[in-house]
């Protein structure tokens, strides 16, 4: 088993490899001084390596390599576009469908909006039932932007797709992206003059277990929660954390009720509380909590984005983070012991990880 690791940072992409996930080989950097602020893997048929890739010369735009990263392929005319009055900012998200939707993968952008491949991620269309909304005009940025950073595919019903924003909050589709309801009830949005708001949620990252497909975690600017019933309703699930502030949410890929986040202080400070780096996991759905540290350094001040921490599928799942300050770091048994796989990168934004068959 060959695990590889795909690194976006904001000045290229960096890809490491591992027989045993405790010692890497790191190459790079692709797309040399490029944003990749969004990278998949797509694993449905042959593995594809997908990369939202934002060059200061010719602007954002999708990579496309067949071969690990060896070749990369991109659009003669720009993947993704607006048909409308706006202008594509950057690609935030790159999310393959279940394997019962083969060659579908959807992007989130800034701005805010829903874009659809029905080609394996070579040409997108926009899903125009998310950008008519009318909530759209409302929505705010975010410290980050106003965009579209979480795309969650019902694994079972095609018609059914969770997306997220900041700061717009969480809406959910249930006929393929024709009309959008906002499912927010119970997220408190602390900063505006109603707290409880049908839209206007600042959510950082949305999770969901394949086959829990009616559950949802979520990590908000100020709140952790979980969602039993489809996102209709939410839950807090911040007691026992140091902080219910970060960006990461992940869940295990083997057990819906394991997840995996990285506090962080705020708002004016967007550091692990005492400069302690731990990733907080949870095996029973949040309602506790355990900080792992085995590996991990303290004097960490730095944080990890929504985007930078992800699992492997192995028997035995890995858990990977990657930080502002360019280090990343691997478990090879859950989160129980970490190792470093790189440091003095640019700034991470994106981590996914892909096990390749021997």
């Amino acid at each position: 088993m060959t695990v590889v690791l795909a690194i976006g940072t904001r000045k290229g992409l960096w890809l490491a490899r591992s027989e045993d996930r405790v010692t890497w080989q790191v190459d790079g950097p692709h797309h040399a001084m490029q944003e990749v602020y969004a990278v998949a893997f797509d694993t449905r048929g042959p593995v594809r390596l997908l990369a939202g890739v934002s060059s200061p010369h010719f602007g954002p735009g999708v990579s496309i390599s067949d071969d690990l990263g060896a070749t990369w392929e991109e659009s003669e005319a720009p993947p993704i576009s607006f048909p409308v009055d706006a202008s594509l900012e950057r690609v935030w998200q790159l999310q393959p469908a279940p394997a019962s939707q083969p060659g579908v993968v959807y992007a989130g952008t800034e701005p805010s909006a829903l874009f659809k491949s029905t080609d394996g991620g070579r040409s997108f269309e926009l899903v125009e039932g998310l950008w008519n909304h009318p909530h759209r005009p409302e929505w705010g940025a975010g410290f980050g932007g106003q965009a579209v950073h979480t795309i969650v595919p019902d694994p079972v019903d095609p018609d059914r797709v969770l997306v997220a924003m900041s700061t717009g909050g969480v809406y959910r589709t249930a006929d393929g992206g024709k009309s959008w309801e906002a499912r927010n009830k119970g997220i408190k949005a602390y900063f505006l003059p109603d707290p409880w708001p049908e839209f206007g949620q600042c959510v950082h990252k949305v999770a969901q277990h394949p086959s829990s497909p009616s559950r949802f975690y979520a990590q908000n600017h100020h709140g952790v929660y979980r969602s039993d019933d489809g996102g209709d309703t939410w839950q807090s699930i911040a007691e026992g954390l140091p902080t219910d502030f970060g960006f990461a949410m992940v869940v295990h890929p083997h057990d819906p009720d394991t997840i995996f986040t990285f506090p962080i202080e705020a708002d004016g400070r967007r550091f692990p509380p005492e400069g302690k780096c731990r990733v907080h996991r949870s095996r029973d759905a949040g309602s506790s909590w355990e900080a792992l540290d085995s590996g991990l350094p303290d004097a960490f001040w730095t944080a990890v984005m929504r985007d930078a921490m992800c699992t492997d599928t192995a028997d035995v799942p890995g858990v990977y983070f990657g930080s502002r300050s360019g280090e990343v770091y691997a478990s090879p048994d859950e989160g129980e012991t970490w190792h470093q796989v790189a440091a003095h990168l640019p700034d991470v934004m994106s981590v996914r990880a892909a096990v390749i068959p021997s």
